[in-house]
Formats: C-alpha cells, sequence, structure tokens
C-alpha cells in the first residue's frame, strides 16, 4: 500500500511538470534575413553652390564697364611701353584696360598700357624708361609703376615723394628679362603676375583707389558725326596711327606704321571701344629732346565710339583721371577699352586727326 501510494504520487508530479511547461511554450516569431531589410542611408550634406553668376548679375571692371565673373579688385598697374619701330609688335597690349599713347624725346613715342581687370602671366611688353607726365598719368589710376630706367627729373620724383615703382634698373631687376630674338634696348619684358609679386616683396598697398568712369548702357546709340575711319599724326610718318571701325564688333581696329598693330603674345589685333584724341602744351626741355607736356590744365578733345565722333573739352582734377566733356556734361564711354592719344597743342587738334569721308 505504501509503495503503490508512492507510485502514484511521482506520476501525478510528472503529469503537472509536462503539462506547466507545455503552456508556457510559445512559437517564436519568424525574423527576416539582413538581406531582406531595406536600409535607408541619410543623403551625404550638399557642398554649397558654387556661386555661378547669372549675366545679369554680373560685377563691372571699373576701368572698361565690361561684365568680368569675380570683382575687379587689383591695384592696377602702370606700364612704360617701348614703341619705336623695331619693338613691335609689343606683347601683353590686347590685356591693358586702357593705353594712351604720348610723344617722348625725338619725335617718338610711348605707351603706357595700364592694367586692371586682366593680364596674369602673358609676357609685357618691351619695357622702356619713364618721364615726369608718365609718372602723371599712371598715379592718376593709383597704379603702381612699372619702367626701365628714367630722366633725372623722374628719379628724383619717384625716389623723394616715395612713389610705388618697380624699375629694372635700380629696384626689380629679378622681375624682368632680356628676350634674345631682339637687340636692346627692344627686349625687355616682365608679366603682370611678376610684377605684382614684386611689388608684394617691395611692400606695396595692393589697395585699388583707381576712379571710375561713367559708361553707357547697353543699346545707347551715341550722336555726333560719322567716322568709321581716320589717322593721327604725330611728328614722324612712323608713328602715324590708324583706326578702322569694325561694326561687328564694336571696336576700332588700330594699325600703325602702315601696319596692322597686334599683340605679339596671342596674334590678336588691337582694338579699343572708345578713341579719344586731346591736345596739350607740349615743351622741350633740353637738347636730348626731353619734353614737359603738361597733363592736367585741360583742352580740346576729340571722342570717337561706335563710328562717330564728338568734339568736346577734356579736363583733370587733382587725383582724378582724365575726364572727357561737352558743354559742361561728362561724356559716358562704350564699355570696352580705350586709347588716348595725346598730341601737341600747336598745330591745333584739327590738323592732328584726318577722318576718312565714305
Amino acid at each position: 500500500m505504501h509503495n503503490k501510494n508512492r507510485l502514484m504520487i511521482a506520476i501525478l508530479f510528472t503529469l503537472v511538470f509536462l503539462v506547466s511547461t507545455t503552456g508556457c511554450r510559445t512559437d517564436a516569431p519568424t525574423l527576416e534575413e539582413p538581406s531582406g531589410l531595406v536600409v535607408e542611408t541619410p543623403p551625404e550634406p550638399l557642398d554649397p553652390p558654387k556661386g555661378e553668376i547669372e549675366p545679369g548679375n554680373a560685377y563691372t571692371a571699373p576701368l572698361t564697364g565690361m561684365k568680368v565673373e569675380e570683382p575687379a579688385e587689383k591695384r592696377p598697374v602702370a606700364v612704360m611701353i617701348n614703341n619705336a619701330p623695331a619693338a613691335r609688335p609689343q606683347s601683353g597690349l590686347s590685356q591693358a584696360d586702357q593705353i594712351y599713347e604720348v610723344l617722348a624725346e625725338g619725335g617718338i613715342t610711348r605707351l603706357i598700357a595700364i592694367f586692371q581687370s586682366e593680364g596674369t602671366t602673358e609676357t609685357v611688353g618691351p619695357i622702356r624708361s619713364i618721364r615726369p607726365y608718365l609718372i602723371e598719368i599712371g598715379e592718376s589710376y593709383g597704379s603702381i609703376l612699372a619702367h626701365a630706367g628714367g630722366s633725372p627729373a623722374a628719379y628724383s620724383i619717384l625716389q623723394n615723394q616715395d612713389k610705388p615703382y618697380l624699375d629694372e634698373i635700380s629696384n626689380a631687376g629679378p622681375y624682368y628679362f632680356r628676350s634674345k630674338d631682339r637687340k636692346a634696348p627692344h627686349n625687355l619684358y616682365s608679366s603682370l603676375d611678376q610684377l605684382r609679386e614684386a611689388a608684394a616683396k617691395r611692400g606695396y598697398s595692393e589697395e585699388n583707389n583707381s576712379p571710375v568712369y561713367s559708361y553707357l548702357d547697353e543699346g545707347v546709340q551715341v550722336e555726333g558725326e560719322e567716322a568709321a575711319s581716320f589717322d593721327i599724326t604725330y611728328m614722324n610718318s612712323s608713328y602715324q596711327v590708324s583706326y578702322d571701325y569694325d561694326d561687328s564688333t564694336h571696336q576700332y581696329l588700330r594699325s600703325v606704321g602702315g601696319k596692322e598693330d597686334v599683340d605679339a603674345d596671342n596674334g590678336q589685333r588691337i582694338a579699343a571701344s572708345n578713341i579719344i584724341v586731346l591736345s596739350t602744351a607740349h615743351k622741350v626741355l633740353d637738347d636730348v629732346g626731353r619734353l614737359s607736356v603738361d597733363t592736367t590744365s585741360g583742352g580740346e578733345a576729340m571722342l570717337f565710339q561706335q563710328g562717330k565722333v564728338t568734339q568736346g573739352q577734356w579736363s583733370k582734377k587733382a587725383g582724378d583721371i582724365v575726364r572727357i566733356t561737352k558743354d559742361g556734361e561728362e561724356l559716358p564711354l562704350v564699355p570696352g577699352k580705350t586709347f588716348f592719344s595725346i598730341v601737341t597743342n600747336v598745330p591745333p587738334l584739327k590738323e592732328h586727326v584726318k577722318i576718312h569721308t565714305p
């Protein structure tokens, strides 16, 4: 009896255990394989826009009025360019914003090329000496002056008045080089990058304080007499300049000494949207023939643009550039490059300029 009871208790205990464990078990959920899951990768952060400039929002170059993609903020550099027949064709002139042509001694002319919005590694030259009136022209733009030598009077101004100058002879020789395909003194060159590097080494300010011209709005037509072709005569026929208006580009194409004027760097024809001829007093200073040229008193001027000419006056205030006016109002320029031709006021201006009529 005792053994039978023990057996019954053991069977009962086993049944209770089986029931309890079976009732607590549940089916485990079926998990998807990792490959079946769709995981969204967060997008990578986008770079900020590059700032592509729409044509209507482009910057304006101060000395040309042309639209440019980057602000034209560099300090101007005025380079004294040799214009002797042996120095032609010159290099880098197509990159200049404005160019002055003015007499030097012996009836030759010299070019002062003002670079501001263009010019980097291109060769510029041949580079020649400086005179006091060339200093005045260059510094009216707040320019750094680049030259090779100068008259005693010019050196006195540069050194005693603390002008920002880069002279191949006295303070910036390593930034100039001589070409082997021409004879001295018609073979001295540099580049805008080299000249700006030299200016930085000399500690000259990089600030651009150049005055700004007023420009015609796009599509505005000027009034004036027809002048699609004309000549400018200096003292020597080798320096006679001719301009022919190209209606397709709205520029005057330049020739000098009876030959088309081109840039030796790129073969590009030298051209400008505005040609300004102004007359002023010239005085011979010494036996060498060095000149004094009045760049401040004002006088007669002719402005050629869009194939037409306007008779006016030129004036220049202290710290400003040459302005062209008619009836007391400044004449705006056509956006583009500008050339200034400075001629003697004896004979009068009209005898220096010959306009060809159709």
